[in-house]
């Protein structure tokens, strides 16, 4: 620079856009001038760089730094997982320089290698302990968690991309992802708390939108769903891209059956909004739909029609579902907030089928029916045009007939339900129809119009009425065993006053009506009596005479 510069006073030169700055340009001068420095982890990327940037090759000296710090990368950095995180820390002030030698793509590389050795070892060392304690099972595997955990965001993607093409278990990827989010969220959350600033919150959403995209490749089960629920809420906070939250909610809905009421509970930030998010509930609720039509379509495409309905694992969630749903609209119906059309949105999503019995449906809605005393007469019976009066229970019946903010109309339904099952249960047709239609669906042809899970729906709701019409003859037959009772105190206390001659009373009553299904046999005897006594008058007359 100084036999290119045309000034022949200079005095001073200008370097622009020295990788390290100053303090990595004096290490350099000192290693011209022979002064002895340490390479380490924390200062050999600058070093290599503002070499390369001074062209300290040997051409024109023999092991230049060039040559030092090359030499240090490839025996010392490249063979640890730890020292190669560590240089990549480092390469935070060096702008593109460490890209363009290649110090990062190396460190990466190193570090996805070193994973899958000492997951190869670790595998090994499981294979050794099993037949022994087996203590190693979990123990020493995936280590470098913690290690990749301070990483910026985009050197762990890279990271993680790595990995998968060296071959790491998935399983060591999610525990890894999860484990960065925990660790990066968790401190960006703590100064957001003392910091107001966009930046956070930019680098937040980057953050999470970056590691739902790392979470799309692996398998939707690997994944634990209270980490999906954990996210979401973050992605909803810090207003993450559409395609991210959808992600989220559609990994959530395919394992919708393994939730809790408290992961569903989700916060609204809309301030003119009810309480929770209902929309977002929804549209997991869809997911889980789709999920449980698409599983229903490959079975009966592998199976046809001889598909187990009662062993299906649809049913099960879609039960296991239902009764959270059903837990669900009974926590947002008290809220003042929420609009009717998206609490009876919830509800039609679900299909008849599984709704078995009605009751949780029947709570959730008396809930809102109390919490919005406004809603007109229509919207009411909207409402409660969804419940199923037929499938409610014996007492949520009664509590239905004798709600005063239920229509008119819904009351009628179940107290004309209620008529029907109080009729059946007297003449006894409930459960001789029940038992004929077995035996006849069991002898006879099946239908194949009839899904496997419309068939299991319908067994469990007639084992349901069954129930129902045994509880109710047993009352019956209580009722008569108490009749029987009292008729027998009767009888003994017939020598007492009025209860005596009431007794006698109804037994002569009982008498006349046996009587009268024998009138043809007594008017028989009555005729016989009456020629007996002529006769024998006229023989005492013909006596007298005599």
């Amino acid at each position: 620079m100084v036999v290119d510069s045309k000034d022949p006073d200079l005095s001073k030169l200008e370097l622009h856009n020295v990788p390290g700055g100053a303090e990595t340009f004096e290490l350099a001068a000192k290693f011209c001038y022979g002064t002895n420095f340490e390479i380490t982890t924390r200062n050999v990327a600058h070093l290599h760089c503002i070499a390369e940037y001074l062209e300290m090759t040997d051409d024109y000296r023999e092991e230049n730094l060039i040559s030092r710090t090359e030499t240090y990368l490839n025996e010392i950095v490249v063979q640890s997982l730890e020292k190669s995180v560590e240089v990549l820390c480092s390469c935070e002030g060096l702008n593109s320089m460490a890209e363009d030698i290649g110090i990062l793509d190396r460190c990466i590389d190193a570090i996805a290698m070193n994973a899958s050795k000492e997951q190869l070892v670790s595998g090994l060392a499981r294979l050794e302990c099993d037949g022994e304690t087996g203590k190693l099972k979990l123990g020493c595997q995936d280590w470098w968690l913690e290690d990749l955990s301070v990483l910026k965001i985009d050197i762990y993607q890279r990271v993680i991309a790595a990995m998968r093409r060296t071959g790491v278990r998935s399983d060591s990827i999610t525990a890894s992802i999860i484990h960065y989010a925990q660790m990066s969220l968790k401190g960006i959350e703590k100064r957001q708390a003392w910091d107001s600033s966009m930046v956070i919150g930019d680098e937040q959403r980057l953050v999470i939108e970056t590691l739902v995209g790392l979470l799309s490749t692996e398998k939707i089960t690997s994944v634990p769903l209270s980490f999906l629920f954990g996210m979401l809420r973050m992605a909803i906070v810090v207003d993450a891209a559409l395609g991210c939250k959808l992600e989220l909610e559609r990994r959530i809905g395919f394992q919708l059956d393994m939730a809790s009421l408290d992961d569903l509970l989700i916060p609204s930030l809309q301030n003119s909004d009810s309480v929770f998010d209902v929309d977002t509930v929804h549209r997991i609720l869809v997911n889980f739909l789709q999920r449980v039509e698409e599983e229903d379509s490959e079975e009966s495409s592998k199976c046809g029609y001889e598909s187990d309905g009662l062993k299906s694992p649809s049913h099960d969630a879609i039960l296991k579902v239902r009764r959270l749903m059903d837990g669900y609209l009974a926590e947002i119906a008290p809220d003042p907030y929420l609009k009717l059309p998206k609490f009876m949105a919830i509800i039609e999503l679900l299909p008849d089928y599984a709704r078995l019995i009605e009751d949780g449906l029947y709570r959730a809605v008396d809930i809102y029916l109390k919490a919005h005393p406004s809603l007109t007469e229509s919207e009411c019976k909207r409402l409660c045009k969804l419940i199923d009066c037929s499938k409610l229970s014996q007492e949520a019946s009664n509590h239905a007939a004798q709600n005063d903010r239920l229509p008119v109309q819904m009351a009628v339904r179940v107290l004309y339900f209620e008529q029907l099952r109080l009729k059946s249960s007297l003449s006894g047709s409930s459960a001789d129809g029940f038992f004929s239609q077995r035996m006849i669906s069991s002898s006879g042809a099946p239908s194949l119009a009839v899904s496997p899970r419309d068939n299991y729906a319908s067994l469990r709701r007639e084992n349901r009425e069954l129930k129902l019409e045994i509880s109710r003859m047993r009352v019956r037959l209580s009722e008569l065993e108490k009749e029987q009772a009292f008729m027998k105190q009767g009888m003994r206390d017939n020598k007492s006053g009025e209860h005596g001659r009431a007794f006698f009373a109804s037994l002569s009553r009982g008498i006349g009506r046996i009587g009268i299904f024998g009138q043809g046999h007594g008017q028989q005897q009555k005729s016989t009596r009456k020629s007996q006594g002529s006769e024998g008058k006229h023989r005492r007359r013909q006596r007298r005479s005599v």
